[in-house]
C-alpha cells in the first residue's frame, strides 16, 4: 500500500508560478509517479510523470511550462508550474505505481492522493 499526500495548491495570478509536492509513504525513486488534474465537469487529465529508467513525460497542454522532479531520499515528487493560465485551474492529483504502458490513462496508476486545488485567476 502506498499513501500519497499532495500539498502546495492555492490561488495564483495568470503568468505566475506554483510548486506542488507529493509525499509518499515509500521511496519515490522505487516506482513511477505522476500528476493528473481534473477541472469541474471534465475528465481527469494527464499532466506529467516520471517513469523508472525512462525519464519524464508531459501532457501537451503543459509541455514547456511544467517540470516534474523527484527526491527519492525525501520520498517526494514535485510539480513546478510556470506561466500558469486560467485553463490550468483544477484539482491536481498525485499518482503512483504504473501498471501498464499507457501512462496518460488514469486507470494505469494504482495509488492516488486526495488532491489539491489550484486556481489561476486575477
Amino acid at each position: 500500500q502506498v499513501q500519497l499526500v499532495e500539498t502546495g495548491g492555492g490561488l495564483v495570478q495568470p503568468g505566475g508560478s506554483l510548486k506542488l509536492s507529493c509525499a509518499a509513504s515509500g521511496r519515490t525513486d522505487a516506482y513511477s509517479m505522476a500528476w493528473f488534474r481534473q477541472a469541474p465537469g471534465k475528465e481527469r487529465e494527464f499532466v506529467a510523470c516520471t517513469i523508472q529508467n525512462a525519464g519524464a513525460r508531459f501532457g501537451d497542454s503543459v509541455k514547456g511550462r511544467f517540470i516534474i522532479s523527484g527526491d527519492g531520499a525525501a520520498n517526494t515528487v514535485a510539480l513546478h508550474m510556470n506561466s500558469l493560465k486560467p485553463d490550468d485551474t483544477a484539482v491536481y492529483y498525485c499518482a503512483a505505481l504504473l501498471n501498464s504502458g499507457d501512462f496518460a490513462r488514469p486507470s494505469s496508476w494504482n495509488y492516488w492522493g486526495q488532491g489539491t486545488q489550484v486556481t489561476v485567476s486575477s
